[in-house]
């Protein structure tokens, strides 16, 4: 399948900009903040607790402006100046982290809240951008091959970052080296959005008017009280709540478990690194799947091997067997994220795509506390770890089960009368 210059362009954005994920939020910055903390005499212990608190504070602050953000930026115009001004944003405080001295740990932590604002934010407008490019055709292809190149994508800045700090090819110091990587994920975050701006173009739009802010609350306000016109919808929120729940736990606390089963940091980074390259063809196998089988049943599919997942961590022992969990969850992975985002961009009135998907939003962030949580307390309650992960079956069978009951219907004929 030939993809369109607008399609093209879209996928590239998710090639530039999901070397944050994995660059500021994963796997550097973090492991920075830990050293600048220590340096100013923070407790372990207290510096991983700050750390926690600034990925809730920023979570929580975009995903309640989400809804009206996304009301706004259905008007004409306003979706692609949101996303420029929240993508300027995310860059211009990841440049910050190069300035932020040595012992400033706070600062450090301000600046991280507010590029994981700009973020985060820039991606409800990439994802509502969706129903721009494409059709409901080719939606399911062009979702999973943006997973997958932003994968892939996410992947070179870091292998770089990491080659030179194991062989010491660039003769600097460890903080010029962190300088470093924090300038390339800005500038490669930019380089590939460049296409988008140039070529991507709102679509579906409700026409300007002269008062878009308060009519935007007005209609907000409208949505939320004739709520069960939206059933469907709502249904499939619901279940996408739960079974991205367990999918967000599994991969954020992989690395804790990995430690409790004694594996080295080293092996844990190459074990990230192989779980991305593994996740690329899979999530484009997804894309193709579901143009033959239907985005609904491929989804069904990806929370069926998550359940096997979840069964198979309680038989965990080895670091053999955390590399085949790790590997199933490279194929299953992209493609439940990437069918879910354009399975919901077809059951939703695409001239209000901004809205809807700032509610998409707020279940996708949201759902990153049950499932911690849960595994956490199973966790604490048996003494074993697997047993915590085991838990989060229940995660996937609700989810499972509730999505079953979710129409494919247009999005025009989910406006009930």
């Amino acid at each position: 399948m030939k993809l369109t210059k607008q399609e093209k362009s879209w996928v590239l954005q998710d090639w530039g900009n999901s070397v944050y994920s994995i660059m500021i939020t994963t796997a550097i910055l973090p492991i920075y903040f830990k050293s600048i903390a220590s340096n100013a005499g923070i407790a372990d212990n207290v510096s991983t607790a700050y750390w926690g608190y600034a990925n809730s504070i920023g979570t929580l602050l975009i995903s309640l402006l989400a809804p009206i953000l996304g009301t706004i930026a259905d008007y004409q115009f306003f979706k692609k100046r949101f996303f420029s001004l929240f993508t300027w944003i995310g860059v211009a405080f990841t440049v910050a982290f190069v300035f932020v001295p040595g012992d400033q740990w706070l600062l450090l932590l301000g600046f991280y809240v507010l590029s994981l604002i700009g973020f985060a934010g820039a991606n409800i407008f990439y994802d509502s951008f969706l129903v721009d490019v494409t059709t409901n055709e080719r939606m399911d292809k062009i979702s999973s091959f943006g997973y997958a190149f932003g994968y892939l994508g996410s992947c070179i800045p870091f292998i770089a970052f990491i080659v030179c700090q194991a062989t010491g090819f660039l003769p600097v110091s460890q903080t010029t080296l962190l300088n470093g990587a924090f300038l390339l994920t800005a500038i490669w975050w930019v380089v590939f959005t460049i296409p988008l701006w140039r070529n991507v173009q709102q679509v579906y739009y409700i026409p300007h008017d002269k008062k878009p802010i308060r009519n935007s609350f007005l209609r907000l306000g409208k949505t939320l009280k004739n709520i069960k016109q939206y059933r469907n919808i709502v249904l499939f929120l619901v279940a996408y709540f739960f079974y991205i729940d367990g999918v967000d736990t599994i991969f954020r606390m992989a690395s804790s478990y990995g430690i409790d089963l004694g594996i080295s940091d080293t092996t844990l980074i190459i074990v990230l690194l192989v779980t991305q390259l593994v996740a690329f063809p899979f999530t484009i196998i997804y894309g193709q799947l579901a143009k033959r089988f239907g985005g609904k049943s491929l989804i069904l599919v990806a929370i069926s091997i998550y359940i096997i997942i979840c069964i198979y961590a309680i038989f965990m022992k080895t670091a053999t067997d955390f590399w085949i969990l790790a590997m199933l969850v490279g194929t299953s992975q992209g493609g439940i994220q990437a069918l879910s985002r354009s399975y919901f961009g077809k059951i939703i009135p695409k001239t209000r795509s901004n809205e809807f998907y700032g509610f998409y939003n707020i279940f996708g962030k949201f759902s990153a506390i049950m499932g911690p949580a849960l595994m956490g307390i199973i966790a604490q309650l048996t003494g074993h770890t697997q047993y915590g992960v085991a838990s989060l079956v229940v995660l996937f069978m609700i989810g499972g089960v509730l999505f079953l009951f979710v129409k494919e219907t247009p999005a025009e004929e989910n406006l009930v009368s």
